[in-house]
């Protein structure tokens, strides 16, 4: 998870980025604080598809299949 300085830091650079503007510094800070912020969202995405199950009304496991080709993927890593 991303710090809440971090967080803090993004939302700080993109009001500023749409008030005033950036500099360059800032600019290059708001890409690498974007893209480890983005890092961490795909991640979480990935773990939580990983133990994810589809239970219909009845009760049946009606996981696709696609899903299933996944997890059995990455059980291994």
């Amino acid at each position: 998870m991303l710090s809440k300085d971090k967080l803090e830091r993004i939302n700080v650079l993109s009001k500023k980025s749409k008030a005033e503007g950036l500099t360059t510094e800032e600019k290059a800070e708001q890409k690498k604080l974007r893209e480890e912020y983005l890092k961490n969202v795909r991640s979480s995405f990935n773990n939580q598809l990983k133990t994810m199950t589809v239970i219909d009304p009845k009760g049946n496991d009606v996981t696709p299949q696609k899903l299933r080709d996944y997890q059995d993927r990455n059980k291994k890593h």
